[in-house]
């Protein structure tokens, strides 16, 4: 599922709402077959439009099946709502970190001529600190997840280039 608006207010009568869409939103949607899927006392809730037409570049006015009157459509307000898609639809240089795992990795240490080969062996997802973990000549070493350390990515190749501060891998 990704995240593609946010429902921002009541339009017109009859359950109408207007929407804000996100750069996500894709740009094939089809009403008629797709869903919008907002969450309901934690429940994922799939919404399916009887009308859905854009408003400007990031906009759109919406009548939802079922919420056909204001005082239904009004607890949907402040909502975000995603959809779900398909693969081929997803922007082609979009990659998630944990698609790494399993790349060959090379290692440059700043300030030295030292260079160590190895493999990313695993994704750490934390919002504090995410990591990577390296197999690094049969050592586990754990590496900042941050866009200043990655040299360069070859996803055809299944490499990955890292520049790491001297010490690190020490």
């Amino acid at each position: 599922m990704t995240r593609c608006g946010r429902i921002n207010k009541l339009f017109g009568t009859g359950g109408g709402l207007r929407l804000t869409l996100y750069e996500t939103f894709p740009e094939g949607f089809d009403p008629e077959t797709t869903a919008l899927v907002v969450e309901i006392d934690g429940l994922e809730v799939p919404l399916y439009c009887e009308k859905f037409e854009y408003v400007g570049a990031s906009g759109a006015s919406v009548t939802f099946a079922d919420m056909d009157t204001e005082r239904r459509a009004e607890e949907l307000v402040g909502k975000e709502f995603s959809i779900e898609l398909e693969e081929e639809e997803r922007d082609e240089d979009e990659f998630y970190l944990e698609d790494l795992v399993g790349f060959r990795v090379t290692v440059l240490e700043m300030g030295t001529e030292r260079t160590f080969a190895g493999e990313l062996t695993d994704y750490i997802d934390s919002e504090i600190n995410p990591l990577f973990e390296l197999d690094i000549e049969g050592r586990e070493v754990l590496v900042p997840a941050v866009d200043e350390m990655i040299g360069g990515i070859d996803f055809e190749a299944e490499t990955i280039k890292f520049i790491l501060p001297e010490g690190l891998i020490d």
